[in-house]
Order: structure tokens, then sequence, then C-alpha cells
């Protein structure tokens, strides 16, 4: 629910504007606050969840993802609707870290690899299916309904909790690190605006470089901070952790290669090929189709092979799919395109539910918390920054070949650039001992 919004909510923007009575380029507001929403209260998702138990704080969460679902749907103007995004980016951030650690908690450790799998699904999906939905439904109905659908989706979502979930009661402990969360949370959301910032022009350059600045300073003064204190918000003492180190340093990496794909593909089919938004979208749920199908087969894989040896193919192969993409051309059968699609979506998918086991497979029961709340956040800044740097390749490239509106040729560029740089995480896969990752394998 969470995944769909937050890319369905793109294909309404013009309908928006027109009906607001507001310049399309204003529109974009409305996905920049909601990520700066998600940017501050992804931290202390983990807090939350040891605080007041974690099935709790995920009901509350998707109830008040609901009821500002519901607000941003009766919005009549640009701040009503600006508000609203600011409220579901927050409750959305306490979704999915909250669920992640209800499942780290609810899973035995040899089951761990299959439900990080599964976990991993919505992922992947989500931007996938996210612009054709929403397409579909400003076309047939009106951009309200991209809000509305999260009401019905929400309460099954309710339902399925209270009958499946364990009531995990709450850990109350150390109080909330309120200078954490004010340097954490300024840090975060700089630098994921700033990043944001570059991959969809929003900003000028001047106010990007402030943003940098001020996120790199905060960070800094955090980093300073939680060395001081027992129960920092954001426990950085979980990298001495061997594999939880390498999976978040490593994934990073494969992350800035592959997060942008999508954003490049929408760009290359429109904007290169000419082609509509529904059709280049629907070309891209090959990639959703990919990753659901290997689902079945990750858990064997990985048993068979071990950790280090499939993420350090697979990101090889990673990379040579995406580099594969810059064969494509607007005479390029749909087949292939599909075809080619279909199997990086397979790879990917492979690749991100063994980086999921691996993240979690060391980190002692007690901490999977604070774990989950630094994984989140550092895949919020890696995707965030993966599209930043996609668009500055993009730019220097055109500006290099001298190009003042951009080509099929740029992207082709771009998108090789994109998978080689993908491929470079095989380096830091090979600091994984050839044990790592046993204890949720049984090897």
């Amino acid at each position: 629910m969470e995944l769909l919004d937050a890319t369905a909510v793109l294909t309404a923007l013009p309908q928006m504007a027109v009906e607001f009575g507001e310049p399309t380029v204003r529109m974009n507001l409305v996905v920049s606050l909601y990520l700066l929403a998600v940017a501050l209260f992804v931290p202390v998702s983990g807090w939350a969840a040891d605080r007041f138990g974690p099935r709790r704080v995920f009901v509350a969460a998707i109830v008040l993802f609901m009821l500002s679902s519901l607000a941003c749907a009766a919005s009549t103007s640009l701040l009503q609707l600006s508000l609203s995004r600011l409220l579901q980016g927050a409750s959305g951030a306490m979704m999915v870290p909250v669920g992640q650690v209800i499942l780290l908690r609810w899973s035995r450790r040899e089951h761990l690899l299959q439900a990080m799998a599964f976990l991993s699904i919505p992922a992947l999906i989500g931007p996938v299916l996210g612009p054709p939905l929403g397409g579909l439904l400003v076309s047939v109905l009106s951009w309200h309904w991209i809000f509305l659908i999260n009401l019905p989706i929400g309460v099954l979502g309710i339902l399925m909790i209270r009958r499946h979930v364990p009531d995990y009661p709450a850990q109350p402990g150390a109080r909330l690190d309120g200078r954490g969360f004010v340097l954490s949370g300024i840090g975060l959301a700089s630098l994921v605006f700033a990043f944001e910032a570059i991959g969809h022009g929003l900003l000028p350059s001047r106010w990007i470089i402030v943003l940098l600045v001020l996120g790199i300073v905060s960070a800094a003064a955090y980093v300073r901070h939680a060395r001081r204190v027992a129960h920092p918000l954001i426990d950085l003492r979980l990298l001495r952790v061997p594999t939880f180190a390498t999976a978040i340093w490593a994934g990073n990496l494969f992350r800035l290669g592959s997060a942008s794909q999508p954003f490049l593909l929408v760009l290359l089919f429109q904007v290169g090929f000419g082609l509509s938004p529904l059709v280049a979208g629907l070309l891209t749920l090959a990639g959703g189709a990919g990753a659901l199908t290997i689902k079945f087969l990750s858990v064997r894989i990985v048993k068979r092979f071990g950790f280090r040896r499939t993420l350090m193919g697979n990101s090889l192969l990673a990379g040579f799919s995406i580099a594969l993409c810059a064969i494509f051309e607007a005479q390029t059968p749909y087949w292939l395109i599909v075809l080619l699609l279909y199997v990086g979506g397979i790879i990917r998918s492979l690749q991100f539910s063994t980086l999921g086991a691996l993240t979690f497979s060391d980190v002692p029961a007690e901490l999977t918390s604070r774990a989950s709340s630094l994984s989140a956040m550092s895949m919020q800044l890696s995707m965030s920054l993966a599209v930043g740097l996609a668009a500055v390749l993009l730019s220097a490239i055109m500006n290099l070949r001298g190009h003042s509106e951009i080509q099929s040729s740029d992207l082709s560029l771009t998108m090789l650039l994109c998978g080689v740089l993908c491929a470079c995480s095989w380096v830091l896969f090979r600091r994984l001992g050839r044990q790592a990752g046993s204890a949720v394998t049984g090897g």
C-alpha cells in the first residue's frame, strides 16, 4: 500500500495541478514533502516498536496512513494536500520498518531467508506497478482514487494483523534520544531532499549545496553524539557485526546502480522512444513478474551456493542485465524488451531477498528494532541518491555530447554506467566469510 501510493501519485500530478490551479512544477512539493516526512520518522520507528509494542505501532501506523489518505483525497488546495502528504509520509515511515521488526521476531532463524524473500516483493513490485495503476485510476476515475484505494487495503491489513500477528509485549527501556532524533532527522531529511532535488530538478543549485552541507554537518554531529550516549536512537555500533556491515555497505553500492533503472527506463520509453505513459508502464511490469518468479527458488539457490557466492555472482549478473538495457532502441521488438526486463527482475529480486536475510542473520534478537531502523535509513538514503546520481550522470553525458534535449543514446550510456556501478558491489561482497549467514541456512 505504501509503496504503491508513493509511486502511483506521480502519474496524477498534472491532473492535480489543473484542478488546484497551480503550475505543474509546484506539484513536485507533494512528492518531496512525503519523502521528507519519511526521512524524519524512519529513525524513530525502532524505538517506538520497543516502547509501545510492534503490533500496536504497526496497526496505529496503518490507521494513520488511511486517515491521511482520506485527507489527501478530500484536499481542495495544494496546501491541504501537502500537509496531508506530510502525515502520510510519517505513518508510512513507521509501517515498513515496524512490519519488518514483527517479521524478524516472529520468524525462526532457519526460516529468515524465506521470510525476507517474501518481504522484498512489495519493494520490487510497488515501484513497477504504481505508475500503470496510477495512470489507470486517473484515466478511468480521478486522481482521488489513488488515495481512496488505500482505505479497503488498510482495513484488510488491520484485520489480517489482528488475526495472524502475535502481540509481542512492549520492552520499555531507554527514553527517546531527543537530541539524536533532531540531528538524525535533519541530516537524513536534508540529504534525501537534496538527492531528490538533484534527480528531479526541484531546486536551484545553490539550495541543493546548502542542503547537502546541512545534511553532512548534521550527520557528522549525530555520529559524534552517538558515541557519547548509552542508548543512541540509531545505534551505529551494529556496524561492528561483520555480516550486517557488509550487507549495508555492499547493498548500498548495489542499490546506487540498480535503483535508478525504473527512473531511466521511464525516460527512455517515453522521452527517447515517444511511447505513452501506459505502454511504458506496462513494459516495466515485466520486472515485477520476474521478481515474483524467483521467490520460489531463492531459498534453494542460497542454500546450494551460500550467501557469499550468491551475492558475488548475482551482483555481476545484475550489473550486466542493467547494462544490457543500453541496447534498447525504438525499433527493438517488445518481446525482447519484456524478456530482458523479466530476467533482470529475477536477478535483482534474488539479490534483495538474499541481502535482506544476510542483514539480520547475526544481529542479536534484542537489537532487531535498532537494526531495522538503521537498515531502513540506509536504504532510504541510497534509493534517493541513486536517482540523483543517475540524473547527474545523464546531465554530464548530455553536456559532453552537446545535447540540449535528452536523446535515447544519452540514456543508454547512463544505464551502461549504472550497470558497471552495480557490478562493482562484487568487490565488497568478497569480504564475506564462506560461512557468512549460515545461521539462517543451516549450513
